[in-house]
């Protein structure tokens, strides 16, 4: 399938490593330009490897979602290379590396930083870039969310609560962006084998006597087979493929939703 993306310039918040970096690695693929943002200095590495494995122009930029005048640089020197961006994807995020259920076992203080990456970062790098999409009159944007912000997870408050705020922004966004011929869309991961997911079994485990407590793989396992009906885990590479094609004219019509990949964990009307 041709998704017209040959040339394009795409943007990842957040791809130094797992979804962010495979969703561009997805985009190059294609054809597509793409800059690599990142807080981790290994983004700039991780731009020329991309750019060598799939023979197209690539950017790394390392600059933090929490710091509004660093993105706006990091929109800067996007249009400086390449003249402004046609996509954007918001794939920054983390969660409180605790466990939180029940919820009072976290303190007020393990939300702040839960909510300025996943929810102010997103705010943060919009108003960087999609001043560009107005003027331009095109552009997608996606945000990478999760399953957790729409069935209220009990694994992680913060990191459900911000990822809820993330899909009411998007819908807001869209509705706002539709007039300049800007689509908005979320993409919600379910159980994929990150170093976030990872953190929340770590976060469980804390919380859980030795005797009870598992491996990851045990407890991923088990998870899966309780909550994912398709009974497998979903790949950075599955998330991928879905954002380039969210990106491309085959979604033209395609705006203020939330697609899901995630094996049935989330099933709605």
């Amino acid at each position: 399938m041709d998704l017209g993306l040959q040339g394009q310039v795409a943007v990842v918040v957040g791809a130094a490593s797992g979804i962010g970096r495979a969703i561009a690695s997805a985009f190059a693929a294609e054809g597509a330009r793409v800059v690599l943002a990142d807080r981790a200095a290994t983004v700039t590495e991780t731009a020329a490897e991309v750019a060598s494995l799939y023979g197209i122009q690539a950017l790394g930029v390392v600059a933090d979602v929490t710091d509004f005048a660093a993105m706006q640089g990091a929109a800067t020197m996007v249009d400086e290379a390449f003249g402004g961006a046609e996509h954007l994807v918001y794939a920054a995020g983390m969660g409180s590396g605790k466990g939180g259920f029940p919820f009072w076992n976290l303190q007020p203080s393990d939300w702040p930083r839960v909510l300025e990456v996943n929810l102010q970062g997103a705010v943060h790098t919009a108003h960087a870039f999609v001043p560009g999409f107005v003027e331009r009159q095109r552009g997608s944007w996606l945000l990478i969310a999760s399953v957790a912000g729409q069935i209220g997870s009990q694994t992680d408050p913060p990191y459900s609560a911000a990822k809820a705020g993330m899909i009411n922004f998007a819908q807001c966004a869209a509705k706002d962006l539709a007039p300049y011929n800007v689509r908005v869309n979320v993409l919600n991961p379910g159980m994929v084998a990150t170093p976030l997911n990872r953190g929340v079994w770590e976060g469980q485990m804390q919380n859980l006597p030795p005797e009870q407590r598992v491996d990851f793989e045990t407890w991923g396992a088990q998870k899966i087979a309780k909550v994912v009906p398709l009974n497998r885990w979903q790949t950075p590479e599955d998330m991928g493929d879905m954002a380039v094609f969210l990106a491309s004219h085959r979604a033209n019509n395609v705006t203020g939703q939330c697609v899901n990949v995630d094996g049935g964990f989330v099933m709605h009307s």
